[in-house]
């Protein structure tokens, strides 16, 4: 009686087998078919990664099969599917361990000693909680921040935002290409002079391009090896050195503050905001083909990348700490502390430490090398989505490299011609850089929180009351720091009525562009309703 029901259902099964075989064949061709939906959508108009560069998340178990059922429900943790959503969080934490981030530190533990470690942890927080917001608007919304921004507001203030996105770029570009020529100087015994080290870091956008041929895996590859570069020679120095455990422990511990160390503080809070890097993570996480329709791999790919940023973070934080204490232990208190900078600081550490197994210098160069090599690729990625975004250009990605490039390697070849003899110089040059990217903070910091925070852009992923007034509170003391660094630089560094009225002008101009910002809460256009309405529906 059950022979005939079980031939049924055999060959129903058979059907179904089939219809899926035809259903994924028609997939496939579609989706390599030059005439398809989505290709011509892409060819229309600027997207961080093409489909077929994004990496897929595949179902690992009966598990996430289940969750594909109901779209509004997330998959269990898993390990594997940590592994691979591992990439994005480590290549935006290089922006934390740039040449301008190592000088920020060496400062603080030769000037302030062990004080200001508790400072640079809750810094690192902060700047944790302004990158899951990049993250998530990214993963929510499938655009990153830059084409966000060219939908939200009208074209002046798009292209004044792109404007200042990208002086902030070109000043991190400078003080991460100036980094990379001293650490080339430092490993040539001076061979190699500051301008020679330029030319030679400028050509790795070209290394960049040939990474990206080999795949996004390839290039956070090689990104892994330069970060544990960096915490290795870094680690090393710090057990060469061997600083107190105990004033380490009570100085990331205790909070203590005085009036000599301010400006260090200031300076230690104002490096761990990276403008460009505010726009980098939003579009690093698309790297990662994910379902928008379904809930649950969205909350997924969140709960994935949260991690893997944490753990990113951790690790520069600890690198961030093993150069603060090394120069904690090494001058603080020192007759060489107010003078200490990029350019000297591997001769003031041979001369303290002297040779051992391996030179001091050269594990100090080596460290700063990694650091200066991967801001400078990270900061031609930023460049590009910046671009891209902003403008909606359709370009090569050797030309769009080529010219994010130049903004930034013209100015610091006239850099390091003019300033290649005199340290005092490049410090001075380093405060201005400093200041130029302190200013652009909240043109990144404010169009993220606005969107994150919007339901037409982020659905049910935006952001809840509370932690929206925490990362306003978190955004605002972030720029009153840095409105304080901006004050007491202008202070010190402006003389003359006219020098002095034109400042005033500029910063007047400046304060009413924030205040336009923040008070902005028109609708969203109907163009930017109507193509993430149809990115939707159009995704297969």
């Amino acid at each position: 009686m059950n022979a005939r029901p079980r031939e049924e259902e055999e060959a129903a099964a058979a059907a179904a087998t089939e219809d899926d075989r035809d259903e994924e064949a028609n997939r496939l061709l579609s989706s390599r078919s030059p005439s398809s939906s989505s290709s011509d959508q892409e060819n229309d108009e600027e997207v961080a990664y093409e489909s077929r560069e994004k990496i897929l998340i595949v179902d690992l178990d009966s598990a996430d099969a289940l969750c594909s059922v109901d779209s509004n429900v997330t998959p269990p943790f898993s390990w594997k599917k940590l592994w691979l959503f591992t990439g994005p969080g480590f290549l935006m934490s290089i922006a934390f361990l740039d040449p301008g981030n190592l000088e920020g530190d060496l400062q603080a533990g030769a000037i302030a000693g062990y004080s200001l470690l508790w400072l640079l942890m809750w810094a690192t927080a902060m700047g944790l909680l302004i990158q899951l917001l990049s993250a998530r608007v990214g993963v929510a919304t499938g655009r990153h921040l830059a084409e966000l921004c060219r939908e939200e507001y009208p074209p002046w203030a798009r292209y004044l935002l792109w404007f200042m996105a990208e002086l902030a770029l070109i000043g991190a570009d400078i003080q991460e290409v100036i980094g990379s020529a001293i650490a080339i100087k430092i490993l040539s015994h001076g061979a190699l002079p500051l301008w020679a080290g330029v030319v030679i870091t400028a050509s790795d956008c070209f290394l960049f391009l040939f990474l990206e041929n080999y795949g996004v895996r390839k290039l956070e590859a090689v990104f892994a090896v330069l970060i544990a570069t960096m915490g290795l020679t870094f680690a090393w120095m710090f057990g060469d050195t061997k600083p107190s455990g105990k004033e380490l422990l009570i100085g990331v511990l205790v909070p203590k503050l005085s009036s000599k160390t301010i400006r260090q503080a200031v300076g230690v809070v104002g490096c761990v905001i990276m403008p460009h890097n505010v726009f980098l993570h939003s579009a690093l996480v698309q790297s990662r083909k994910i379902d928008p329709n379904k809930n649950g791999r969205v909350q997924e790919a969140l709960n994935y990348y949260s991690i893997e940023s944490s753990i990113a973070l951790l690790i520069s934080f600890m690198i961030n700490l093993f150069v603060t204490t090394v120069f904690a232990k090494g001058f603080y208190g020192s007759k060489q502390a107010d003078g200490i900078g990029l350019v000297n600081a591997g001769r003031y550490l041979q001369e303290k430490y002297g040779g051992g197994f391996f030179p001091i210098l050269y594990i100090w160069g080596i460290g700063l090398l990694a650091a200066g090599q991967s801001s400078t690729i990270t900061g031609t990625y930023a460049g590009q989505f910046i671009m891209g975004g902003f403008l909606n250009l359709r370009l090569k990605k050797w030309l769009r490299a080529l010219i994010t490039r130049s903004f930034a390697i013209v100015p610091t070849m006239i850099v390091a011609l003019f300033f290649n003899t005199s340290e005092a110089s490049l410090d001075v040059l380093n405060e201005w850089l400093n200041v130029l990217q302190s200013i652009q903070i909240p043109f990144a910091l404010i169009p993220l929180l606005t969107l994150v925070s919007k339901e037409q852009v982020m659905g049910i992923f935006r952001i809840g009351p509370t932690l929206e007034r925490v990362a306003w509170t978190v955004a605002g003391l972030v720029m009153v720091i840095n409105g304080y660094l901006l004050l007491d630089f202008f202070l010190s560094e402006v003389s003359g009525l006219l020098f002095g009225f034109v400042v005033c002008t500029g910063t007047a101009a400046y304060v009413a562009f924030i205040i336009y910002l923040v008070s902005y809460s028109g609708a969203l256009s109907s163009t930017w309703f109507s193509l993430m309405l149809s990115k939707r529906f159009a995704y297969t």
